[in-house]
């Protein structure tokens, strides 16, 4: 397929088209309805992406069967044929039949197919949901739920037009003895007024190397359905798979990876529904010089009016050789919640401490379920409030990491003296880049020569989420689509 590249006049004509009802739309685009599951039918899944994280899905409802939950495995589908042939022969040496596909489209036509389970990279998240729900299709997305605002917010609108159950893949939403009990524990004023919640992703990433020019494709590989609506580059890592991560045009960096997981507890500690009115980043890619292009540490503060949303990445080590992470708090990929009594550590997926103020350990809820059960049960009901990731949390969740990123992305290197001055009035963006600075010096990093980026203050509107006076940051709400892979702007 020929390479379309886009301006944004060109986005806007595409979209303006696809309005009209013209172009490229799927067959399955005007589809509204698809068939309702009675409770003693099985849910036919189709597992979208299973090199890595859809393996995981395939388990998690290979489980679910086993236990006598209805739930079958109908198909399969990915862009890596050796990955799809894979998958589809270990299904035929148990026995069971499964349909293979590369392209998302043909799997859509499949009338044996009630509902996906998506875990490509997060470049396909939003396209493929919307296109599926559009065919009549529930969806189990993982997250982050899209690549950026705009996108999100899309498959939130198009979830509901189409009546199809949307559930997003932060999986510690089914904590629900342990972090959603704690949740309410704390809105109900055992610890005092939240002051701030604080997520932390200390996370190891090492340097994906550095390459001198274009990389062949692996073989088996529909690059172009791989690309989809990402730009259709040459490959410029050394590895197509799972560094996709760590470069802009198909990955968010770790805060929309990892970090996404703990950015949406803390908003949930929070109660905010909607995005944050002012946002700041700092950070940068340090320890050493390759092809990622995401900040390997980064410091975010969404300024909610009631407590500030803070949120921590740090990929290299405690210090300069070492196997170990910073912690902070008793934890390293984790929430912490500041309180006026006290604060609550939610140290992993299940669990959530709380502290008094001395320190002392007060309480512990301990607790999870089957995020894919609770899906199950959605589908069934037909009522998206019964789900624990709704689309609509997963979108907010996703879009406070696509508008830190942005504040980053519209940043300019400057001296840590500099930084200091400028972060002066924000306690705490200037409280935890303090700290980021302690870390990356332990890590040998001299921040004369290699300079931190301090991001653009930005300020929103969050019931239009859009951003006040700032077209460059509007513009990144959203990207240029690719022909046909494109978002449409009516769902």
């Amino acid at each position: 397929m020929k390479q379309t590249t886009l301006t944004r006049r060109d986005f806007l004509r595409h979209t303006s088209l696809a309005i009209a009802g013209v172009g490229m739309a799927p067959a399955f685009a005007a589809q509204t309805t698809g068939r309702v599951v009675g409770p003693n039918e099985e849910i036919r899944f189709a597992v979208v992406g299973f090199r890595g994280q859809g393996g995981s899905h395939i388990k998690s409802i290979q489980s679910l069967r086993e236990q006598g939950v209805k739930v079958r495995i109908t198909a399969l589908c990915d862009a890596d044929r050796e990955v799809l042939e894979g998958g589809v022969k270990v299904f035929k040496d148990k026995g069971e039949e499964v349909k293979g596909y590369t392209d998302i489209r043909e799997l859509l036509q499949d009338s044996n197919v009630d509902a996906l389970s998506i875990a490509t990279p997060n470049h396909w998240h939003s396209l493929g949901t919307i296109w599926a729900v559009q065919a009549g299709k529930d969806v189990y997305v993982e997250k982050p739920v899209s690549h950026n605002v705009w996108e999100g917010r899309q498959m939130v609108k198009a979830a509901r037009q189409h009546g199809r159950i949307v559930q997003t893949g932060t999986q510690c939403r089914s904590s629900r003895e342990g972090i959603a009990t704690a949740v309410e524990w704390v809105r109900a004023g055992n610890l005092g007024k939240i002051l701030a919640a604080r997520g932390l992703c200390y996370k190891r990433r090492d340097t994906i190397g550095k390459v001198d020019g274009p990389q062949p494709i692996p073989p088996g590989i529909d690059y172009d359905l791989w690309c989809g609506p990402a730009p259709k580059d040459p490959l410029t890592r050394k590895r197509l798979h799972y560094d996709w991560h760590w470069v802009w045009p198909t990955g968010n960096g770790d805060l929309g990876n990892q970090g996404i997981h703990q950015m949406d507890i803390a908003r949930w500690f929070l109660g905010e529904a909607e995005l944050s009115p002012a946002v700041i980043s700092i950070g940068g890619r340090f320890g050493y010089v390759d092809d990622g292009t995401t900040p390997n540490t980064q410091v975010i503060v969404h300024g909610y009016p009631k407590a500030p949303l803070i949120f921590e990445v740090r990929g290299l080590p405690e210090t300069r050789g070492s196997n170990k992470m910073d912690r902070y708090m008793g934890g390293s990929i984790a929430v912490v919640v500041h309180c006026e009594g006290g604060y609550v550590l939610v140290p992993d997926y299940n669990t959530a401490i709380a502290f008094d103020k001395q320190g002392q350990e007060i309480k512990k809820f301990v607790g999870a379920e089957s995020h894919h059960a609770n899906f199950v049960k959605a589908v069934r009901s037909r009522k998206p409030e019964d789900l624990h990731a709704d689309i609509l949390e997963g979108h907010i969740s996703s879009a406070l990491c696509h508008t830190g990123n942005i504040s980053y992305r519209l940043g300019r290197l400057l001296d840590p003296e500099e930084i200091r001055d400028r972060l002066a009035t924000n306690s705490f963006a200037l409280e935890a880049s303090e700290r980021a600075y302690e870390h990356l010096q332990a890590n040998q990093i001299d921040l004369l020569l290699t300079r931190a980026t301090l991001g653009v203050a930005l300020k929103m509107d969050p019931k239009t989420e859009r951003f006040l006076d700032h077209p460059a940051a509007n513009e990144m709400l959203t990207r240029a689509y690719r022909e046909p892979f494109v978002v449409p702007a009516r769902v």
